[in-house]
């Protein structure tokens, strides 16, 4: 436990991005697994649900919470089985 209270309030400030990182990811976890489910019912609305998967990716990227190769990785993978789907 932090005894300073500059300590303290870092350790607030941590706690707080944390949450909200992990949100972010449950999130992102979330959009890759009901678009993993659209692609092998070959739905049609698709390729729409994929932009916001992509995009909630690159805001992953832009916070610093997944590294540029992991989500080109990520988004390679879905991209490949969308197209495979025609």
């Amino acid at each position: 436990m932090p005894n300073k209270k500059s300590a303290k309030k870092e350790l607030r400030k941590t706690v707080k991005r944390n949450k909200a990182n992990n949100d972010l990811k449950a999130k992102v976890k979330k959009l890759v697994k009901k678009n993993l489910k659209a692609i092998e019912a070959k739905e049609a609305k698709v390729k729409d649900e994929i932009k916001d998967t992509i995009k909630a990716i690159d805001k992953m990227v832009k916070r610093g919470i997944l590294k540029k190769n992991t989500a080109a990785r990520q988004k390679s993978g879905l991209q490949k089985k969308v197209n495979k789907t025609k």
